[in-house]
């Protein structure tokens, strides 16, 4: 029996090399895989030697060749594949482990074009294809993962048709991944953000217990290639029970809002994927405190993220309350033991990246019925083109509020309304039908908290109610989008309150 090993990961290698010789096989293999197999003295036969063809072209072709691909796709239960395998001298290979050149490690690594595109593995993608395939009479492991299960097997005798079916479709996904990572390279290199064709790869990072609701299937799959972004893949759960896909959704905008307050430490609420507290402080402690007092009631079975480090009085204020989660750089010992007695209380740690880290540019995928829509992420905040369009400028203190509140609005499903002072949020209304009644809500929320406030939206007034009803709970400012044709209407309405308005410009719907 022939097996041929090729691997750029050479992980378990060895003791895999060893356990097939055991099992009868002669080992075919290549460059560096055979001199590491020759290193620990393990039997092995150079497909240079077996085909009698050298290796050409630098390196570049080494397995295509017909005494490969034959003993690979021969059907031995064919006469006629037989009797043409006799007739060229070609031996069946009834095993075949290869893994590709490290194209994705290249590509992120910085290295030139040149250095990327020579990580284009050729002969190893042919090899897997060819060998799952024809899964019938061949095991195609391009899985370190793979190899004891696949040694349990043959010392029972043989590769069952149930794993070399499960080895057939990781060796389809490993090929179809290693072409996604080149497509994807090749159409940054050439600046095409939304290319003709888009090929996507995910590896799964956890099946999840179910989805948005328990009779729903859903599983967590995360970007390969390493980044230097701030992003659940990245952090290490510390403790609790395993994360839902709820859990992971509010995690992910609390990560996305606390990205938009790097200067100062930070504490933010979600619940239901939208924020019911946010707040900046003179230390993490009394952020989350002012963050919590925003909204107690919903605070109770929120998400809770931190920008800086968890000491030990924060954990403190942070056991007080039913959470189902935290997400922070990291946690001081003395906080990891207070939230120890947390048990089900999940604890993420993000890393030191999340500190002073700002918000992400990137792509956005979201799937709908028979495709998929993708943008830009809503990045931008070009506060030097605000304009001033009421009689009465902003004051410093109330321009401070207005950029707090705008921040936070965009996070907050639209119709979105939000008002704030300069270092806490102090009420939300949003996901209404009509931005009157998202003004509405948020003042029932905040009551008499709200006089002195800024109110934000996250598009234009098409009406000056929202504006009248802001202004009898006492806000003292606007900032808006504008853009609307009764701006005439709206400004007046402002400037009739005394009220200080902003045109931003920008626009921050969150469907």
């Amino acid at each position: 029996m022939l097996a041929l090993l090729s691997v750029s990961d050479k992980r378990g290698l060895v003791p895999f090399a060893q356990g097939l010789v055991r099992f009868g096989f002669t080992l075919l293999s290549t460059g560096g895989t055979l001199r590491a197999l020759e290193a620990e003295r393990i039997p092995a036969r150079s497909v240079a030697e077996y085909t009698g063809m050298p290796e050409i072209l630098g390196g570049r072709v080494k397995t295509l060749h017909p005494r490969i691909h034959g003993g690979i796709l021969a059907r031995p239960d064919l006469r006629s594949d037989r009797d043409e395998l006799a007739r060229h001298q070609i031996e069946p290979i009834s095993l075949v482990a290869v893994n590709l050149y490290p194209f994705r490690e290249a590509a992120s690594s910085g290295a030139s074009e040149h250095e990327v595109i020579e990580q284009i593995d050729i002969g190893g993608p042919t090899l897997i294809r060819a060998a799952a395939k024809n899964f019938a009479h061949v095991t195609a492991v391009v899985d370190p993962a793979d190899y004891e299960a696949v040694l349990s097997e043959l010392a029972e005798g043989a590769v069952s048709e149930k794993t070399r079916r499960r080895l057939m479709r990781k060796a389809f996904a490993h090929t179809a991944a290693y072409d996604a990572y080149i497509a994807s390279y090749l159409s940054s290199r050439a600046g095409e953000l939304f290319p003709e064709q888009l090929t996507l790869s995910f590896e799964k990072a956890q099946q999840l217990r179910y989805g948005e609701n328990p009779h729903q299937r859903a599983s967590f799959y995360r970007e390969p290639v390493s980044s230097e972004a701030v992003t659940l893949s990245g952090s290490q759960v510390l403790q609790g029970k395993e994360l839902s896909y709820n859990n992971l959704l509010d995690l992910d905008a609390a990560l996305a809002l606390l990205l938009e307050f790097p200067d100062r430490p930070c504490a933010c609420i979600i619940k239901h994927n939208s924020p019911c507290g946010v707040a900046q402080g003179g230390d993490l402690a009394s952020a989350y405190r002012a963050a919590r007092s925003v909204d107690e009631l919903s605070a109770f079975g929120g998400i809770v993220g931190l920008n800086r480090e968890v000491d030990a009085a924060t954990a403190e204020v942070l056991a007080e309350t039913f959470l189902e989660a935290v997400i922070a750089p990291s946690y001081a010992e003395e906080a990891r033991k207070r939230l120890a007695a947390k048990k089900n209380l999940r604890l993420l740690a993000a890393g030191d990246r999340l500190i002073g880290a700002h918000p992400q540019t990137g792509l956005q995928l979201r799937s709908i019925r028979g495709g998929l829509l993708i943008q830009e992420a809503d990045s931008v905040e070009p506060h030097s083109e605000w304009k001033s369009v009421t009689r009465r400028s902003p004051t410093d203190e109330e321009l401070a509020a207005m950029r707090f509140a705008w921040k936070v609005c965009k996070h907050v499903k639209s119709n979105a309304i939000v008002f704030s002072n300069a270092d806490q949020l102090l009420a939300v209304g949003g996901g209404q039908t009509s931005r009157v009644d998202s003004v509405k809500i948020a003042v029932g929320r905040g009551g008499p908290r709200l006089r002195g406030s800024a109110m934000a939206s996250d598009a234009f007034f098409p009406f000056r109610d929202g504006v009248d009803e802001a202004a009898r709970a006492g806000a003292s400012c606007v900032v808006q989008t504008g853009g609307s044709v009764r701006d005439d209407e709206v400004i007046a309405a402002a400037n009739e309150h005394g009220m200080a308005m902003m045109f931003t410009g920008v626009r921050h719907f969150r469907h």
